[in-house]
């Protein structure tokens, strides 16, 4: 740890509508996987805390859940993990998916960031997939609508952009000791990184809106005396039914998830692991405080 007073350390909330390719960028700016990516919306459940470097500087990077109308306790929770996000934050970074435009969904966020005393950078996500002449006028309207502190113009999942969006972003941060070990890239527990591994990779095997009724639970974690990891993790699903579709027919769907998710955590963690996945069905588990309490959310009352 650093405590010299030329160094320089601060939050960065990335806050967006859902599927505006915050985890993405997030991945981008620190510079490794961290946070699960799909192509559906509301992946992200609980708020990732990335860690970057820019020379002297350390961008602690909170990913929040997608901002959105919440219809579930579980929406709620998510949500309100978004703008918990907010509150911690020197500088907020707004992403917006240049294809959805600016949208009712954007526009609901800009309002409640009106009265934050810090700076919002806007950051115009996937600008490879629309026409220039269309993202001008994107830019221009958001822009007069709202006070950004800067634009940038992206695509995370090229990483164009990303480095002088970083810059930026360093600049703006606080002079204070790092708060993490230089070489450190994120402050999440290896028990949820490899529940959020498989879970990514359910929402990948499954593209159907089985995925929302799922969660994923790393109930035990061994190391081994060969340096490998033996990991048991449980997918709580609602009916049966699901629970038929997630083993799949001879159980072979349940193992491409397995081998799908041990490939990567073996990438990740840098060691052999022994995987082993069991589904159970638990109908209520969307109100269960326990399982709030495995993803990182607060519990919502009521």
């Amino acid at each position: 740890m650093s405590e010299s007073p030329t160094t320089f350390c601060g939050y960065v909330a990335i806050v967006g509508a859902p599927n505006a390719g915050k985890s993405t960028l997030l991945n981008a700016l620190v510079g490794a996987k961290i946070s699960i990516v799909s192509s559906k919306v509301q992946t992200t459940r609980a708020r990732i805390t990335g860690i970057g470097m820019a020379d002297a500087v350390q961008l602690v990077f909170l990913d929040t859940p997608g901002i959105f109308v919440p219809k579930r306790r579980l929406d709620r929770a998510m949500v309100q993990a978004a703008w918990s996000g907010v509150e911690d934050a020197d500088t907020i970074l707004l992403v917006v998916d240049v294809a959805h435009g600016y949208d009712d969904e954007t526009r609901a966020i800009l309002q409640r960031l009106r009265d934050r005393k810090v700076p919002v950078v806007l950051a115009l996500n996937k600008v490879d997939k629309i026409p220039r002449e269309k993202l001008l006028g994107l830019t221009q309207a958001l822009n007069n609508d709202f006070p950004f502190a800067a634009t940038f113009m992206i695509a995370a999942s090229r990483n164009e952009g990303v480095d002088d969006l970083r810059r930026d972003l360093a600049k703006r941060m606080p002079a204070g000791p790092w708060l993490y070990p230089e070489d450190q890239l994120a402050d999440v527990p290896m028990r949820f990184l490899a529940a959020e591994i498989t879970r990514e990779k359910l929402f990948n095997a499954l593209r159907q809106e089985l995925p929302y009724a799922a969660t994923v639970e790393t109930e035990d974690w061994k190391d081994q005396k060969d340096g490998a990891a033996k990991i048991s993790q449980v997918v709580f699903v609602e009916r049966e039914t699901q629970k038929k579709i997630v083993i799949g027919e001879g159980g072979a769907m349940l193992k491409r998830i397995g081998a799908a998710a041990r490939r990567e955590m073996e990438t990740q963690f840098d060691r052999r692991v022994h995987l082993f996945l069991f589904v159970k069905v638990r109908g209520d588990w969307g109100d269960d405080p326990e399982r709030y309490e495995a993803m990182g959310l607060d519990f919502p009352k009521g």
